[in-house]
């Protein structure tokens, strides 16, 4: 029996031995012998955390971008360790990013420089502008329709440091993984709308059931219609196993393990779930 196991190496909290948080993501995905990386976190516990997990890091076979904020990619530079891995990004995710605040305080969010200039030099980029499949049943969605009225991206974000510009966040992407009693979605943040994200999933896959999501859901500064419609639409859609993390928001995931209490997992960076085809 195939074994597909993904387990959480960075994560806005922990709570296993050793284990440290901060705000990020990243997912360490095991298809049989097939090593990705989804994500990385800002880069200061995945290290650590990787060791303490026995993960090896230079193993990898290739490291997914879910898209080009600094929580996400600031530790890609950690794993190009050995030999060069695949990175697999939309082309927006290495533009500038900037956080507009509503007293004027302006924070740059992008992909840090360093780890710019490492994936030129230390690895094989590959742009992601469609579905593109990695193996071993896993799949990148590349750019996400925004047909839902009610989603956005959820935060003040900006190409240019003046503020001018709104950054749309076209490079965010998910992925999903296939398996034969249902697909598992995987989320950096959400940022086109987790709705969409999972009907476009259902679309992609021609509406297998979904078995499990994990990931951010970016419910964190959603309104009250948001989050109604977003439980509406995940009641109807059946989903085995929610577990939310890093960017949903403790008011969200809150709602959600109210809502779905049988189905909802509480997830921390050390926490492993594992998939049998």
């Amino acid at each position: 029996m195939a074994e597909k196991r993904i387990t959480i190496l960075v994560e806005n909290t922990a709570d296993s031995r050793g284990m440290l948080a901060e705000h990020g993501l990243s997912f360490w995905i095991e298809l049989d012998r097939k090593k990705i990386l989804f994500d990385t976190g800002q880069g200061h516990v995945l290290k650590n955390n990787s060791e303490a997990l026995g993960i090896k890091l230079e193993s990898v076979d290739g490291i997914v971008l879910s898209h080009g904020h600094y929580d996400h990619t600031g530790g890609v530079s950690s794993a190009l360790l050995s030999h060069r891995p695949h990175v697999y990004a939309h082309p927006e995710a290495f533009e500038p990013k900037y956080s507009c605040r509503p007293d004027g305080t302006v924070r740059y969010i992008g992909m840090p420089e360093s780890v710019k200039a490492d994936i030129r030099s230390q690895a094989d980029l590959i742009h992601v502008k469609s579905p593109t499949e990695i193996g071993g049943g896993l799949w990148i969605t590349g750019p996400i329709p925004r047909t839902n009225g009610y989603e956005d991206t959820g935060g003040p974000f900006f190409r240019d440091r003046f503020c001018r510009e709104p950054d749309e966040l076209p490079d965010d992407q998910a992925a999903y993984l296939e398996t034969q009693s249902g697909v598992v979605i995987i989320l950096g943040c959400a940022h086109a709308g987790i709705i969409n994200t999972l009907q476009y999933i259902q679309k992609l896959t021609s509406k297998r059931p979904i078995r499990a999501i994990i990931g951010g859901m970016h419910l964190i500064s959603a309104g009250s219609r948001r989050m109604e419609e977003t439980v509406y639409a995940l009641r109807r859609m059946e989903i085995r196993r929610i577990m939310p993390c890093h960017c949903t928001g403790f008011p969200a995931m809150e709602r959600l393990w109210r809502e779905f209490p049988e189905r909802y997992m509480a997830s921390h960076a050390g926490t492993s779930i594992q998939f049998d085809d």
